[in-house]
């Protein structure tokens, strides 16, 4: 399965991701036509800062079980949408914050939506670009990230990396 991998070490904070993922995530899609709009799109990715003040790319790790799923009362966390993805169905979310409470990686945030009945404020996350995915594109937050900070890969491939890289540094070969 293909996932949005985070390499924080190469993220140079320029949120590029956060811009790209609000406009693909607008009424239009289009940028210079998002920032009008009557509701503006949130991004579902947030730039955090770490050790020394260094950026740190977080989003939905679309966990399995999601504890923001199991506390969301309405069923407005939906796992039917797109394989391996949490998606919050604007239509059932009552904007409670018991997802945002629960989600161990703070990765939801409450903003109103367009889809949204009465646009009022809902539960915004990562729903890994799932519509843009299933058109052959990659996430638009991956789109837009030049340094490789954000890559869209197959998780098993890339924990075998991770693995060849821990049995490297314990032997003490540099990868």
């Amino acid at each position: 399965m293909k996932s949005v991998v985070i390499r924080p070490e190469r993220c140079v904070g320029c949120m590029q991701c956060m811009i790209r993922c609000a406009e693909a995530h607008s009424e239009s899609g289009v940028l210079a036509l998002a920032v009008s709009e009557s509701v503006l799109a949130k991004p579902r990715i947030h730039i955090g800062v770490g050790p020394e003040l260094r950026p740190f790319p977080n989003k939905c790790r679309h966990c399995e079980p999601a504890p923001c799923q199991e506390a969301c009362m309405p069923g407005a966390i939906r796992s039917d949408i797109a394989e391996g993805l949490k998606i919050v169905d604007p239509a059932r979310c009552i904007g409670c914050g018991m997802c945002g409470m629960v989600c161990p990686y703070f990765a939801i945030r409450y903003y109103p939506a367009a889809q949204a009945p009465g646009h009022g404020p809902v539960a915004i996350k990562c729903d890994g670009c799932h519509e843009r995915v299933a058109r052959g594109l990659e996430p638009a937050c991956v789109e837009a990230c030049v340094t490789g900070a954000l890559t869209f890969e197959e998780v098993n491939l890339h924990m075998n990396e991770g693995v060849n890289r821990l049995a490297n540094a314990a032997f003490g070969v540099s990868a």
